[in-house]
């Protein structure tokens, strides 16, 4: 017997698969027994400051371990803090704010004081910070905060835990120190290791020390905003040893400008779960149990950014080069050059337009490009050399970082 339509009661639709939490699906990205790496305020400084790369944006919000993952697939960083040096940096943040704090808000008294004496040791609490769990100790430092800030005294935050979300994930970001005076403001100190000779510090490191120390202090603006009478200064103090000695000197270092640059490339992070959902089905890279040749299909299935200032700021920079290379791309000479190279992707585009082989005559690139040849041309003729062409092949040879 023959079942007719309508005979019975419909079919029940198919259930729908089950919904799987974005906190389960970036510790199956990562790999389930694979502990999370935290997003430090450097890498959040290095993320905000390349926001169109979406491989290292999934990588970082899903805690990947970069280092790991680089030396698996063949492209090892190779770059990092020695261990002398990070004992050394220990050493001098120790020695900055024993007894209490001492030295440290004498150099903040003296260089962002109105004019009043220090506060002496005992006029300074250093509360507890201590608690279980990041979620834990976020909750003890906001507390602690609206408490120093409702008491009107000196107050000093030793290593604060502050939460920051980034692309829908949350960051733990902790500053070296973090001074409540009794006006209510809440100064950011950051303390490093590198000397400081006749009051200023090397250009390139203080640069550094400012984009890290905006990020506590956009983190530290959320909850400002949420307690009365708080108000996050943007003048931050870096104490550096003085000269060749281990005693500490400090200056004052305007954030304004970082902080503005890291608020508006934060926002234009993708989201982690939009990402995600682009991936294909049993994306992983947990090193642990995937074989190279997987990782690198892994890591290929999410579009990078690459630029050569990700070779001092990104693990996976070397993987991604030589990934930018063999496409021809021409992200490889640098981010000034891709802008004004338009449409032209790759280097063999570029110089088959500057050769007259292709290219819109009437594109004021190829234009360009094409008057650059002719002048270099002529230059060789004129110094009696002989080159490969107009342009020769001088832009495949790249020289942004190390080989």
């Amino acid at each position: 017997m023959s079942d007719s339509l309508g005979s019975g009661p419909a079919p029940a639709p198919p259930a729908p698969p089950p919904q799987t939490t974005l906190r389960r699906r970036l510790a199956e990205l990562r790999g389930p027994a694979v502990a999370p790496q935290p997003l430090d305020a450097r890498a959040l400084a290095a993320l905000a400051a390349n926001p169109g790369c979406r491989r290292r944006a999934l990588l970082d919000g899903a805690g990947v371990d970069k280092a790991a993952l680089a030396t698996a697939l063949g492209s090892p960083a190779p770059f990092g803090q020695s261990q002398f040096a990070f004992m050394r940096g220990n050493a001098f943040e120790a020695k900055v704010k024993a007894d209490g704090g001492t030295e440290l808000m004498r150099l903040l008294s003296d260089r962002l004081g109105d004019g009043s004496p220090p506060p002496v040791p005992g006029e300074v609490s250093v509360p507890d910070l201590s608690a279980a769990g990041p979620e834990g100790r976020v909750a003890r430092t906001a507390l602690a905060l609206r408490e120093a800030t409702e008491a009107g005294s000196w107050t000093l935050l030793d290593h604060p835990l502050l939460a920051l979300e980034v692309a829908g994930s949350p960051a733990y970001l902790e500053p070296d120190a973090v001074v409540v005076r009794p006006d209510g403001r809440w100064t950011v100190v950051e303390i490093k290791s590198f000397p400081m000779m006749d009051g200023s510090a090397d250009p390139a490191k203080v640069g550094a020390a400012a984009r890290q120390s905006a990020v506590y202090v956009l983190a530290l603006e959320r909850t400002a905003a949420r307690t009365a009478g708080a108000e996050v200064s943007h003048r931050v103090l870096l104490v550096c040893p003085k000269d060749f000695s281990n005693l500490p000197d400090a200056s004052v270092v305007d954030v304004r400008k970082q902080l503005s640059v890291t608020r508006r490339q934060l926002t234009r992070l993708t989201r982690i779960e939009e990402i995600a959902d682009t991936l294909p089905e049993g994306t992983t890279f947990d090193v642990d149990r995937c074989s190279g040749e997987e990782l690198t299909a892994a890591v290929e299935s999410v579009s990078a950014a690459y630029a050569p200032e990700c070779l001092a700021a990104c693990e996976l920079a070397f993987h991604c080069r030589s990934a930018a290379r063999t496409a021809d791309a021409v992200e490889t000479l640098g981010r000034g050059v891709r802008g004004e190279l338009g449409a032209l992707t790759t280097v063999t585009a570029v110089l088959a337009a500057a050769h007259g082989e292709s290219g819109d005559p009437g594109d004021p690139t190829v234009v360009a490009l094409r008057r650059a040849a002719a002048l270099r041309a002529q230059a060789l003729a004129e110094a009696g050399m002989t080159g490969t062409g107009a342009m020769g092949t001088g832009m495949t040879h790249r020289t942004e970082g190390p080989v």
